[in-house]
């Protein structure tokens, strides 16, 4: 799992009673069914703590994209009301805590790329380096829970026995894989079109983002993802943005600015 520079934006501010959830995109659900509102609640109930907050979401991550912006927010909503009640949950609570919101949001908590094992929960930090993505979405909306419904779990590659030690990282085509390509592409065959065009281009390795729509190429500097962008925005009318990939490091400044939308 790798974290991206390109991040929604959240304001939380103390302003009780209660959860106020404002979004500048419309028809973005403000209430219980947004999973910022529910971290919030979640939050609260955990700790004890009478949450009086307001809290404004500015999107800039792609609605139902495979790039996990709604459990990013939630993670943020978790971390910044945290430290406005002083830190009553330590590392470990703030993840049991994530977990019970979805899979994802835990990994989120951090700004490393990691290794996801079970259900996504169990993580372990990985080192690599900065790559650059380029980010493709053509704006289809594509269901989690029916892409997972759909997965023939039997016919499946057998897990990969190489380990994060001894991933070639300038060749990293090796081991970037989703084997939920397997149900998205063959209902998308537009997805696998977009595939195809990045190895022309440069593209170290290309793949879906989790269960799509979204595709990616990865290249190893910010010139080279740039150009092939530019190339791909001659023709290609959707979504399209290149980001950076965050490697954890401390102090690592500025990351949020390195987002190119073409």
């Amino acid at each position: 799992m790798q974290p991206l520079s390109l991040a929604d934006e959240l304001t939380v501010t103390a302003d009780g009673p209660g959860i106020s959830l404002a979004c500048d995109q419309a028809g973005m659900p403000t209430g219980e069914s947004n999973l910022v509102w529910r971290a919030a609640r979640k939050f609260a109930e955990e700790t004890g703590v009478q949450v009086g907050v307001r809290i404004h979401l500015k999107k800039r991550i792609p609605v139902a994209a495979g790039l996990g912006g709604g459990s990013s927010d939630a993670a943020g909503t978790l971390l910044a009301l945290n430290t406005l009640a002083g830190e009553p949950l330590d590392g470990a609570g703030l993840h049991r805590l994530a977990c019970q919101l979805g899979a994802d949001v835990p990994f989120f908590l951090n700004s490393s790329p990691a290794v996801g094992r079970g259900i996504g929960t169990e993580l372990t930090l990985v080192s690599l380096p900065p790559y650059w993505y380029v980010l493709i979405n053509p704006g289809v909306r594509i269901s989690t829970r029916w892409v997972y419904e759909n997965l023939d779990l039997a016919s499946l590659r057998p897990p990969n026995p190489v380990t994060p030690e001894d991933w070639d990282t300038d060749n990293p085509g090796g081991w970037v894989i989703n084997d939920l390509e397997t149900v998205t592409l063959k209902r998308y065959p537009q997805l696998q079109e977009i595939l195809q065009t990045l190895p022309p281009l440069g593209a170290l390795a290309q793949g879906m983002s989790g269960s799509g729509p979204t595709i990616f190429g990865l290249f190893s500097t910010a010139e080279a993802a740039q150009e092939a962008a530019r190339k791909l925005s001659r023709t290609f009318a959707g979504w399209l943005a290149v980001v950076r990939g965050l490697t954890g490091a401390i102090p690592e400044r500025g990351w949020e600015n390195q987002v190119w939308m073409i």
